[in-house]
């Protein structure tokens, strides 16, 4: 089971860098409950749609460092690279912690910080 959500992750981030929301979003269960740490929580999946119409203007490019997984949970350690509404390139660090439920990702906490 925790190989199935680590590859459900992956098919899914492949599908936000290939620009195609709607097929990152399928591996979304409704209710997708998204938190990001010290920032904003979406709830539900037309507010990640929302969020992902204003966020990724052009597809983010991912590093995905370390995928760890227990039980219903995948963490996922890494760079993102995505280009702000002045089009300029902002890299970030980031560590999301992604619960499953039934072979989908139900909850996201996202600690994600700036860097150079």
């Amino acid at each position: 089971m925790i190989e199935n959500n680590k590859e459900i992750l992956r098919k899914a981030n492949a599908a936000i860098t290939a620009g195609d929301h709607e097929g990152f979003l399928s591996f979304c269960t409704e209710d997708t409950l998204w938190t990001f740490v010290g920032d904003e929580i979406l709830k539900g999946k037309e507010a990640v749609r929302q969020y992902m119409s204003k966020a990724y203007l052009e597809p983010p490019k991912f590093e995905v460092e370390d995928l760890i997984g227990d039980g219903d949970f995948v963490t996922a350690v890494g760079k993102i690279s995505m280009k702000d509404e002045h089009g300029k390139m902002i890299h970030y660090t980031y560590c999301d912690v992604w619960r499953f439920q039934q072979g989908k990702m139900a909850e996201l906490k996202a600690f994600v910080i700036k860097t150079g």
